[in-house]
């Protein structure tokens, strides 16, 4: 199948797609941009994404994936561990290209079929999406599945 480049709004999910995916910092915290959506969207996530965050020793680190299954008909999450804090800090291109490697094998073993993701690494990640958008391509161009890779914002009837 391929990537499919889209504007939209993510949580919409127009392409009913089976997971959604988001970088992550690893210090426990969904206070701006997208992941405030994924915060106030799936509660149990968030506690489980901060218990791995603060777990001694660290459950989560950077270029990691936690994949949250939801079990209430709402889309998987795959969170991609790309930043070590956040306040003023940057996601790493090494960092997002193993996030995205495991994600595509945890997509893989777990049969997942297609993924809706917005620009990871690029908003409060602070990477150069000129840079970041090969490396998408690299992992997931002959991915069988569907990555709806959403390029730009749009509010639900602007698209």
């Amino acid at each position: 199948m391929t990537i499919h480049l889209v504007s939209g709004d993510l949580f919409i999910n127009r392409y009913d797609a089976q997971a959604l995916a988001q970088g992550v910092n690893c210090q426990g915290s969904m206070g701006a941009g997208i992941a405030v959506g994924f915060r106030e969207r799936y509660p149990a996530m968030y506690e489980e994404y901060r218990r791995r965050c603060k777990a001694q020793p660290r459950e989560l680190n950077p270029g990691d994936v936690f994949l949250w299954r939801a079990d209430d008909g709402q889309p998987w999450v795959f969170n991609l561990a790309t930043q070590e804090n956040y306040w003023r800090a940057r996601a790493t291109y090494a960092a997002v290209e193993q996030a995205l490697r495991q994600t595509r094998a945890l997509a893989e073993a777990e049969a997942v079929r297609s993924i809706a993701a917005p620009r990871i690494g690029a908003g409060y990640g602070g990477l150069s999406w000129k840079k970041l958008q090969p490396i998408f391509f690299a992992i997931f161009t002959d991915w069988p599945g569907d990555f709806y890779l959403y390029e730009t914002y749009a509010a639900e009837g602007d698209t």
